[in-house]
């Protein structure tokens, strides 16, 4: 019981090490960088002062997140939820080790690309694949609301460059909610039985 309590709270200490780790990294850069014009990933990006500290956000949000895939998707019987918070793991994982390239290599920051939209498509399809196996209604819409909600930020953060580092945290922090609140209601019902 303790250490699938333990498992279920890597879904709160992922992301809040991720978000910490950018909201950190903005305060610190002081060469230019907006966090509402730039993308997260330009605080790991090669040389950078912030590199180790947004590198460390995303290392930590990839080794935390696959152990609350395993505990939603035994909690909802679910190998797909399993399945997909793992992904979003993984793509943050290989964000860490393909890092944007300071003098804009093309092949390094495409790899990169690839990564970050792997994490993205996974953020977005996690909380709809939950919802099928949740028992409320209201918790099924607002999954499905909420998974509606990052892919319109998630789109925006690519359309709109003065704005893509606004859209591109909004899109990431539902997601990061979306795991807190699912981690806290499997740790409240786990309380409840223990």
């Amino acid at each position: 019981m303790i250490r699938r309590r333990a498992a279920t709270l890597t879904g709160i200490v992922g992301p809040a090490a991720f978000v910490g780790a950018w909201v950190t990294g903005g305060l610190l850069r002081d060469d230019g960088y907006s966090p509402v014009s730039d993308a997260i990933s330009r605080l790991a990006e090669q040389g950078t002062s912030t590199q180790p500290l947004m590198t460390t956000g995303f290392v930590v949000f990839g080794l935390a997140m696959p152990f609350y895939a395993r505990e939603l998707g035994v909690a909802l019987c679910s190998r797909s939820a399993h399945v997909a918070v793992t992904v979003t793991a993984l793509g943050t994982l290989a964000v860490a080790a393909l890092p944007l390239s300071a003098e804009g290599d093309q092949r390094i920051d495409t790899w990169h690309t690839v990564a970050a939209g792997t994490a993205y498509l996974a953020n977005v399809i996690a909380p709809i694949v939950v919802a099928r196996h949740l028992r409320s209604p209201a918790a099924r819409k607002a999954s499905y609301a909420l998974s509606a909600a990052m892919a319109a930020c998630l789109v925006a953060s690519v359309s709109f460059d003065d704005l893509t580092g606004l859209f591109q945290r909004s899109g990431l922090t539902l997601f990061d909610l979306w795991s807190v609140t699912g981690a806290v209601v499997l740790l409240r019902a786990s309380g409840r039985r223990g």
